[in-house]
């Protein structure tokens, strides 16, 4: 599961959705994952985007982003980096919310 804009605030720890969300991702194998700049927006990451400098322009090394209090599991990143993670494993369906 990809989050961004304000679902970047459900799997937090906590939350029911969150909690729910890591029992169901660890028994599946699931990917939960953050979009980098929706979570630096909302001060749900520590860091800085991933795969652009502040100004907007691209880079071609990824940039440090941690997520803050989430449920475990929980990867932070854009789609290079989810695209690099699904590549060893093609999903079954994707799910957006």
């Amino acid at each position: 599961m990809f989050f961004f804009d304000d679902n970047v605030h459900a799997p937090r720890i906590g939350d029911p959705i969150g909690e729910r969300l890591a029992k169901q991702a660890e028994q599946s194998g699931m990917l939960p994952m953050m979009c980098d700049i929706s979570s630096i927006e909302r001060g749900l990451t520590t860091g800085e985007p991933r795969w652009c400098e502040p100004d907007g322009t691209g880079r071609t090394e990824p940039g440090e982003c941690n997520a803050l209090d989430t449920v475990a599991g929980v990867q932070v990143g854009d789609f290079p980096d989810l695209y690099a993670a699904l590549s060893g494993s093609m999903p079954d369906q994707v799910i957006s919310l």
